[in-house]
């Protein structure tokens, strides 16, 4: 991964995958540090994504958003020269995101790069509560003031936090295979998505690094709706669901999820 054409190549490769999957619309997380550490500049990073993000929408029909995501493990530092570079591809990035490994990097170790974040006019998201405790979760809420919560299991931890969620209706980017690849659960029967919807939190489902975790969206939706013996009805909740929580402007998002009530109901039986 060294031109501009191999990050288009990669970011085509995964439309072609989605498109083949019935993927309507991507919100899609990029890592720049992981490149820029290799001296790929920023610039070829997200030209080849963005070129392959455009030819997505006009040749395969599906619509997207960009998430620039920092590297939690690095410093607040490299975060900083990170969103500097980002400025300049400010109408490509809809986001930016917090990942990588959680445990020894809360959000507040990021506050004021979100901060900054949001007074460039960037929506903000963030993992937490994957493998971090519930308390992570808190700290993106209330400190980096995050409109989405990335995986948040745990947050089933605080039944307070739960409640906030709710009320706020917060939406969990909630990733079944790699919650199990990296041990979050133990068995796929256990996993705490189901609870999620009972308790009226808006969860979705989604993939998570998919070659690498060894699932797309669609293996995502069958390995927990079987996992889960989940019913038509909380499958079509779940997709309704990841449209509430996209980023695409309210219209779309209606007709969005007109269209999956149409399935649906001309696929009842």
């Amino acid at each position: 991964m060294l031109e501009e054409r191999d990050f288009y190549d990669l970011t085509w490769a995964y439309l072609q995958k989605i498109h083949s999957q019935n993927v309507r619309h991507t919100e899609i997380f990029f890592d720049p540090q992981t490149h820029s550490s290799r001296a790929v500049p920023f610039s070829k990073v997200i030209s080849g994504i963005h070129c392959a993000l455009e030819d997505g929408r006009e040749k395969l029909g599906i619509s997207s958003r960009l998430i620039l995501s920092i590297l939690r493990h690095l410093s607040e530092e490299s975060a900083f020269q990170t969103l500097q570079e980002a400025l300049e591809y400010r109408d490509w990035i809809a986001a930016v995101g917090l990942d990588s490994s959680e445990n020894g990097h809360p959000p507040s170790k990021f506050e004021r790069i979100f901060a900054q974040a949001r007074k460039e006019g960037f929506l903000t998201v963030a993992h937490a509560g994957e493998e971090g405790p519930a308390e992570y979760v808190w700290e993106a809420l209330n400190l980096l003031n995050v409109l989405r919560i990335d995986h948040g299991n745990r947050s089933l931890e605080d039944l307070a936090l739960v409640a906030e969620l709710v009320k706020r209706k917060i939406p969990l980017t909630v990733c079944p295979l790699s919650n199990l690849k990296l041990k979050v659960v133990r068995d796929m029967t256990k996993h705490p998505l189901a609870e999620m919807l009972e308790n009226g939190m808006v969860a979705t489902v989604n993939s998570d690094d998919p070659a690498y975790f060894g699932g797309y969206v669609n293996e995502n939706y069958v390995a927990v709706a079987n996992a889960l013996n989940l019913s038509k009805e909380q499958i079509v909740q779940l997709a309704k669901n990841s449209f509430t929580a996209s980023f695409l402007d309210e219209n779309d998002k209606q007709n969005m999820i007109e269209m999956v009530d149409r399935f649906y109901q001309e696929n009842k039986t």
